[in-house]
């Protein structure tokens, strides 16, 4: 079994390759989705950020991310006690997942993993697969494409290692701003080297 990673900035476009990976027949342990799925009504999560966060951070029984992300978004301590309590139910979804997708005797499962450079784990996986764009294209499709303001866009471009770095550090490089097809072409060919290796 090949234990993959997929990484990017904002708006470089991880959720089309990751798409694309599972038509192939990757199974895809996302994040993203981990950090949904640990908010849950009801679970260790949810309780946690309503005792530390408070009451007010709930809505209509479920967590307000919208409010949550825009506190974290402007204090930096809030941020942190925020990261201390999802980090480790993110990382435990993530381990379950993948350790249900070995026990089924999937070939390649690839986890998406926003801040993976970030966070120094690329020493996890296999390889590392990176969907690039140059940063001014990450601008554009968080503003134009998300209908994120400018100033917020910027924001989280800045609070991630810059791209062009993340590109030095990765083994395999998927270049996502030309056509959805060429980007097709660029993950078939490195499917096949993955499973040829």
């Amino acid at each position: 079994m090949k234990l993959i990673g997929l990484t990017g900035g904002a708006g470089s476009g991880k959720s089309t390759v990751s798409e694309m990976l599972r038509e192939l027949g990757a199974v895809i342990v996302d994040a993203d989705q981990a950090a949904h799925a640990v908010y849950e009504p009801g679970s260790p999560g949810f309780d946690a950020v309503v005792s530390v966060f408070g009451p007010e951070y709930a809505r209509d029984g479920r967590i307000d991310r919208a409010r949550l992300g825009e506190l974290v978004f402007h204090d930096p301590d809030a941020r942190r006690r925020l990261n201390a309590i999802v980090h480790p139910l993110v990382r435990d979804w993530m381990a379950a997942s993948t350790a249900e997708a070995i026990e089924a005797g999937v070939q390649v499962v690839v986890q998406d993993v926003p801040l993976l450079f970030e966070n120094g784990l690329e020493h996890l996986y296999s390889t590392v697969l990176l969907v690039y764009v140059p940063e001014d294209f990450q601008l554009k499709r968080l503003v134009e494409g998300r209908g994120l303001a400018e100033d917020r866009a910027r924001a989280m471009i800045a609070a991630q290692m810059p791209i062009e770095e993340k590109r030095k550090l990765a083994p395999h490089v998927i270049d996502n701003s030309d056509t959805r097809e060429a980007t097709r072409r660029q993950v078939e060919r490195i499917w096949k080297e993955l499973l040829a290796t």
